[in-house]
């Protein structure tokens, strides 16, 4: 039986603290990057198929053979029209990886606001859950600021990822 970890984020952008937690998620046979496709609750973000450019940037600047960007939100996303919630996504996931053992992967940002979530209790009760701090504190909130200003950001993301962020204006 496989172990997929499951990192949902909305990856606006991805960035060295994203990075930081995928380090530690090293035991399982895969990482899906599950980029927001419409956030939950309303979240301002880069158009979603920016946001999984610079995804799979950030993917192949890792260059882990078990990182894979996931496509469960867009799919689920294009059926209803309505924004996707974590719970939808493990299901499907739990169909789509019938043999596997899911856990879900948190930051504590979210795990404070967990009982927002839709079906939380179903949540814990059907699949793993792992709060995992980023090792590095880099907010999207700060690269975004950092490149209105015109500031060097190669610190705070991969290097494929902030040639895209510069070369193509994103946030600015």
């Amino acid at each position: 039986m496989s172990k997929i970890a499951v990192f949902g984020s909305a990856f606006n952008p991805p960035s060295v603290g994203h990075k930081s937690v995928i380090d530690s998620l090293t035991h399982f046979d895969q990482v899906l990057l599950l980029p927001s496709i419409s956030h939950a609750w309303g979240k301002q973000m880069l158009d979603y198929d920016l946001r999984c450019e610079l995804v799979d940037a950030f993917i192949q600047d890792l260059n882990l053979s078990n990182l894979v960007r996931s496509t469960v939100e867009e799919e689920l996303y294009k059926q209803s029209g309505e924004p996707v919630t974590t719970f939808e996504v493990l299901a499907q996931l739990e169909q789509d990886y019938g043999n596997s053992t899911l856990t879900f992967v948190i930051g504590p940002d979210n795990l404070f606001k967990f009982n927002k979530f839709y079906k939380a209790d179903d949540i814990v009760k059907r699949w793993s859950l792992l709060c995992c701090p980023d090792k590095i504190s880099v907010r999207s909130t700060d690269i975004r600021n950092g490149l209105k200003k015109q500031n060097d950001i190669s610190s705070l993301v991969t290097e494929k990822v902030c040639q895209m962020l510069v070369e193509k204006s994103y946030y600015t």
